[in-house]
């Protein structure tokens, strides 16, 4: 299970929350069977999303991160509830690339640079709101703190990283954003740049058992810092058979027509836990009922 935590200086100027993800990427591979660089990909997005969907208020708000770019990985879409549970998944969950000139696991290259990131939140209101940036690096950190300052106009640093094993299990997983609130001055910012300048890598510090907690006093040092919050988060699914009966509703009549007229049994699979749900020909029928009353 994974933990957030989230402090702010006593001067109320900086924010920090940090994540230890490294169980919610396990399940994630474990799930989806990501090559190492696609876990490292997916591992990354989904921190990323589990530290914003812990910023939402209500309970039932989510946010999803959404990445379309030109690199072999496809697709990448996550989303996160209101307590950090994550979901995702990843269009093609196979790529093997070699290292990058860094000697590190290549996630710009499978993402891609020519693409975006799209950031949908869903409060509750009657239309949800949409955020969407060109993307900086695909590396996804780069790009989160792009969309922080392009779409929100929140000045805002977020590390992320995954240490995958050979076998590609996941060794350590996890992140940190840190933002500047409205009465931060160029001092504020000057202490941040100077704070990150020598740190570790993120993904190093929870190999090394440091705690988020540990993690947020270890970066802001020389600050004194106040915890606000933590909790637990994992990778959580929500899907249900009524779900998938609402998809297969959306795709039409003449859909559920030709399904039923195949006679046989369809096996729908979820695209962010894999589970399996079954449908046959009376399934398909009763859905089409329901249509044609709705009519």
């Amino acid at each position: 299970m994974g933990k957030i935590t989230r402090c702010i200086t006593s001067d109320g100027n900086i924010v920090m929350t940090a994540a230890d993800t490294t169980d919610i990427v396990a399940r994630a591979e474990q799930i989806h069977k990501t090559s190492a660089v696609n876990t490292a990909a997916l591992g990354r997005l989904l921190t990323a999303c589990s530290l914003a969907g812990q910023a939402l208020k209500g309970e039932k708000d989510t946010i999803s991160f959404q990445i379309k770019a030109d690199g072999p990985a496809g697709s990448l879409v996550t989303v996160s509830d209101s307590g950090g549970n994550v979901r995702g998944y990843i269009e093609n969950p196979i790529v093997e690339l070699p290292l990058n000139n860094l000697g590190k696991l290549d996630v710009g290259g499978t993402v891609g640079t020519n693409g975006y990131l799209t950031v949908i939140k869903d409060l509750g209101l009657k239309e949800p709101y949409v955020g969407q940036v060109p993307l900086v690096s695909g590396e996804i950190a780069e790009d989160v703190t792009a969309y922080y300052a392009q779409s929100e106009q929140i000045p805002t640093v977020c590390a992320l990283g995954v240490l995958v094993n050979p076998d590609l299990t996941v060794r350590a997983a996890g992140g940190f954003i840190i933002q500047l609130l409205p009465f931060a001055d160029e001092k504020d910012i000057d202490f941040v740049e100077n704070a990150l300048k020598d740190i570790p890598n993120i993904s190093s510090m929870i190999d090394e058992g440091k705690s988020p907690e540990e993690i947020c006093r270890f970066v802001l040092k020389g600050r004194e810092v106040e915890l606000l919050d933590e909790s637990e988060c994992r990778y959580k699914c929500n899907c249900s058979r009524e779900r998938i009966e609402r998809a297969l509703l959306s795709t039409g009549l003449d859909t559920l027509k030709e399904l039923a007229a195949e006679n046989k049994r369809e096996e729908i699979n979820c695209q962010f836990c894999d589970k399996k749900y079954y449908f046959e020909k009376a399934d398909f029928e009763r859905l089409i009922n329901v249509l044609n009353k709705n009519k």
